[in-house]
């Protein structure tokens, strides 16, 4: 809910310009990349139940939070202006978008420790049924995806922004004490959540916990015999610790995180999946952004996000049966060129009529006049404005400072705008998904089982920050180029990378599979590399 609403009310503050959402972006990108293994080192090194339960208030306190400062924003903006020459607003601006970035990173922490690391070890020796609970938690990703952008979609259409805020907040306190207790449920049903091997490193001595270490379950092997050797030398190890050392921890973390992930033997696969973020195809706050400025309300988007989610439950369908009849790896190989094909339809969009696309228009303007000019920032539409801006009818007046339509022909901008392109785009974005999702779930799975359980955080941390990187170099391109005039080159742009992140898996799967990869008809090998229980597969 929080997802897609951030972008609508960022792009409600800022005058239907792209430039505020896709600094967001860039803010949330940045601190993923910088931070995310750490926050995976976290996640392993502390109990299941405390990261889940931290990551979760701090996830939702953030959400509520920033809704009720945006409130106030939306409230009071026009008095905020007249303030200090308008820097109290640009502060504003800048305490949502902190705050909201808070709530990334502690969301961040809560998908990694319970759908990379929960439903491994509910599922046990399983991988079908880890199959299906991965499919399952999607499905309900996706059912979420649609009820949820329904309903903030027709508040903001039939109410008021001020008003999706508020209701927002309010839903976000209650669903926090739910999920709590839904988490202590199944960490109270599943004892083996309480056991946790942890990694065994010359600089990670100083973390073990001899008593602790003396109690561990016995199936963790080999593993454990060398950490209980260790053990003795911690008190030694501690008082050794110097200040030094303990502030460049977590550049230390840093650098073995991203070098454990390099030598994971799925890391092509996990580079695959993180060149699929570097789009703009997607339903994030730059392609609602985009559609906003069109025209469309949020009424409209919201319906087309949960269309988006509908064929997103049809991928894990297709992940699930397509994993029982040609194997794990060979159904990533399938879902890329599923996706690819329906991505061709984005393509064609950026030359019908009704697009945009127009690079005589220098976007450089447009950023040049926000930064430097003394430009008075935008007010926010009222809704008697907003009610002139359907999307069949074209698109709102002077998007972006530009001083011309964007169908840049003053005599044509009383006619309505051909709705060919916008159609084919988000038919192309949509029908995608079902690729998209069920190759996402192939990784995700590959990465269950192919990395030690003592490193799932790390290495899934490492992941996150990766796919972060791709998604901001989005970002910088659509702040390079805000204008829905250069939207269709970024549109070009994306599917390549696409298109590069599926050749990195073609080649991940090709030196796994051999001259099987094209034999459909048996399901490959239970691992990539052997046929041990999950987590237990990778050496680093």
């Amino acid at each position: 809910m929080w997802h897609f609403a951030v972008s609508v009310f960022l792009v409600e503050l800022y005058g239907n310009s792209l430039l505020l959402t896709a600094v967001y972006g860039l803010v949330v990108a940045g601190s993923v990349l910088l931070l995310g293994a750490i926050i995976g080192d976290w996640v392993d090194k502390n109990s299941r139940l405390k990261v889940a339960q931290t990551s979760l208030v701090v996830q939702n306190a953030s959400v509520i939070l920033c809704g009720i400062i945006l409130m106030m924003i939306f409230l009071f903006k026009t008095q905020l202006l007249t303030l200090y020459h308008g820097w109290l607003l640009t502060m504003c601006y800048i305490l949502v978008i902190t705050i909201a970035n808070i709530a990334n990173l502690a969301s961040t922490a809560t998908a990694i420790t319970i759908q990379r690391d929960w439903i491994v070890v509910v599922a046990g020796e399983d991988r079908s049924k880890l199959a299906d609970m991965n499919a399952t938690i999607r499905r309900i990703d996706q059912l979420t995806n649609i009820l949820a952008p329904m309903a903030v979609g027709q508040i903001m259409t039939f109410g008021s922004p001020m008003i999706g805020c508020g209701f927002i907040s309010g839903w976000n306190l209650m669903s926090m004490c739910v999920e709590y207790l839904l988490l202590w449920k199944v960490y109270q049903k599943t004892p083996t959540l309480a056991l946790k091997s942890a990694r065994v490193e010359e600089s990670e001595l100083k973390q073990l916990n001899v008593k602790k270490e003396c109690d561990v379950k016995p199936a963790e092997g080999v593993q454990l015999i060398v950490e209980k050797d260790v053990t003795g030398f911690e008190p030694q190890q501690e008082k050794e610790i110097s200040c030094a050392a303990r502030i460049a921890e977590p550049f230390v973390t840093f650098r073995d995180g991203w070098v454990a992930y390099y030598n994971q033997p799925v890391f092509l696969a996990g580079m695959g999946l993180a060149f699929l973020y570097m789009t703009v195809l997607g339903f994030d706050c730059i392609t609602t952004g985009y559609a906003y400025t069109q025209g469309l309300s949020g009424s409209v988007l919201s319906l087309l996000m949960g269309a988006s989610a509908v064929t997103g439950i049809m991928g894990t369908v297709a992940f699930t049966w397509l994993r029982h009849k040609c194997g794990l790896v060979r159904t990533g190989l399938i879902s890329g060129v599923a996706q690819l094909a329906c991505l061709v339809l984005c393509v064609i969009s950026v030359f019908m009529p009704g697009s945009p696309l127009d690079l005589t228009v220098s976007p450089f303007a447009d950023l040049s006049a926000r930064l430097f000019e003394s430009e008075p920032l935008p007010t926010i539409v009222s809704p008697e404005d907003k009610s002139e801006m359907v999307f069949a009818t074209g698109m709102p007046n002077l998007l972006n400072g530009s001083t011309t339509p964007a169908n840049s022909d003053p005599e044509m901008s009383p006619e309505p705008v051909p709705l060919i392109s916008v159609s084919l785009l988000f038919a192309g974005v949509i029908a995608a998904r079902v690729g998209l999702w069920s190759f996402d779930l192939t990784v995700t799975q590959l990465l269950q089982e192919n990395v030690v359980e003592s490193e799932r955080g790390i290495i899934n941390g490492v992941q996150n920050s990766m796919n972060y990187l791709l998604d901001l170099l989005h970002f910088i391109m659509v702040i390079l180029a805000p204008n829905p005039e250069a939207f269709g080159l970024l549109v070009l742009i994306s599917v390549s990378f696409v298109a590069m992140g599926h050749i990195m898996y073609f080649r991940f799967a090709q030196k796994n599979l051999g001259k099987q990869l094209f034999v459909c008809c048996t399901p490959d090998p239970k691992a990539v590399s052997d046929s041990s229980p999950p987590g237990n597969t990778s050496t680093v």
